[in-house]
């Protein structure tokens, strides 16, 4: 396991998810400016609606047909504005940022097997990942200790010598 590879897949995740997020918000901002919109829309085609209903009830002219068509417009309006409102974000920002979170949460699932692995390994054999940082440090003493037997030995047997002959 690498930490690296799981820092930087958290963060591509990371990355991605904000694509994500920032893709989703506009697509609702959008939406949401065009309902309220259409909302203004179908204010104004009641108001036109009220104004025809007036308009006959006071005296029968040209003036309450125009204004009932405007407001039958005003509707038909709103509708599209709906219809437009309610339609899916962008396909292929959304499929890339999608295709990328999901290929970075499966790489963070191979960074964790690997971890669940590494760490059975060191709970099912303890010993076998001390082996490795204990060789150096035996090997170095063994070898100072078979270097210190070697000198002791060679400065025993140069005063042996030298004692016989002050005898």
């Amino acid at each position: 396991m690498d930490t690296d590879n799981v820092a930087k897949h958290l963060r591509v995740l990371w990355r991605t998810d904000r694509v994500i997020a920032d893709i989703r918000l506009r697509h609702m901002l959008v939406g949401l400016g065009l309902r309220a919109f259409a909302a203004l829309i179908a204010v104004f085609g009641l108001l036109m609606l009220e104004l025809a209903a007036y308009l006959a009830l006071v005296q029968v002219t040209t003036a309450v047909i125009a204004a009932a068509a405007l407001g039958a417009s005003n509707f038909v309006i709103a509708a599209i504005l709906l219809i437009i409102a309610s339609r899916a974000p962008s396909g292929r920002e959304l499929e890339l940022a999608n295709e990328i979170h999901s290929s970075s949460m499966d790489a963070l699932q191979l960074e964790a097997r690997s971890l669940q692995t590494h760490v059975s390994s060191v709970i099912n054999h303890p010993l076998n990942s001390l082996i490795p940082l204990l060789v150096i440090p035996i090997a170095t003493m063994i070898i100072r200790a078979l270097r210190a037997h070697g000198s002791s030995e060679s400065e025993a047997a140069s005063s042996s010598p030298n004692d016989a002959h002050t005898t």
